[in-house]
């Protein structure tokens, strides 16, 4: 089942075509040997399937304030666009609501934000499905109450460790790039407007400043590459 589940991964991540993926993947690409991929084991650790344990944050309270104030910088360079302002509303809304968690990764790359782990013991299905039965039996069902999130009865949801350690492979990648401060505002820029989202009405528009952003962040690079040959 493990081997089914690894192959199913990997086989997801063969189908990125993002541009984020894409920069990040193509200087590993480059290393290779001419006409050979990666070694034999090499996909198998890069696979976030090889660990299903689940963790959490060794310091929330410290990890969670620093997301915070990351979160709400993003927010401030997303308002502060030109192009976006001019966008309707609930135009706006739904950009942002689509893709506030890879700028909010981004922001976390950019402000070189470290956070460590814990295992963290999870109650085994045997127990859950007692323990939800007995639960049912001794409380009457209610929904959740105002402003509280509901968990369901396996309680929070918890990272795995592969996805944890995917999350901080990107951001020593980025780390690793030395990406200049130009050079995120153009990738947010390229994140942020996605022609591709259902219920866009200004399509085209979005479409033309996204293709401007990944222009911009192109000749960026040829720009520093060119300084750097020279």
């Amino acid at each position: 089942m493990a081997c089914v589940e690894r192959c199913r991964c990997c086989a997801e991540s063969r189908r990125h075509s993002s541009i984020l993926y894409n920069i990040l993947r193509s200087e590993e690409r480059a290393a290779w040997p001419a006409g050979q991929g990666p070694r034999r084991g090499q996909a198998s650790r890069g696979c976030p399937c090889g660990s299903r344990r689940r963790v959490a944050l060794r310091s929330p309270q410290v990890a969670c304030k620093a997301a915070s104030a990351v979160l709400v910088k993003t927010l401030r360079f997303v308002q502060n666009v030109p192009c976006f302002q001019e966008l309707p509303l609930d135009e706006q809304l739904l950009l942002v609501r689509s893709c506030w968690a890879p700028l909010l990764v981004l922001g976390l790359a950019q402000e070189r934000v470290h956070f460590e782990t814990v295992e963290s013991a999870e109650p085994s299905m045997l127990q859950r499905i007692l323990t939800t039965r007995r639960q049912d039996e001794q409380t009457p069902p209610r929904g959740p109450a105002p402003g509280r999130p509901h968990h369901g009865p396996g309680g929070p949801h918890l990272p795995s460790a592969g996805e944890i350690q995917a999350i901080k492979g990107f951001l020593a990648k980025c780390w690793s790039l030395d990406i200049s401060t130009k050079e995120y505002a153009y990738l947010k820029g390229t994140v942020l407007f996605n022609p591709d989202l259902p219920g866009l009405q200004c399509t085209q528009y979005i479409e033309g400043l996204q293709r401007e952003a990944q222009q911009a962040l192109n000749e960026h690079v040829r720009l520093i590459h060119r300084v750097f040959l020279e």
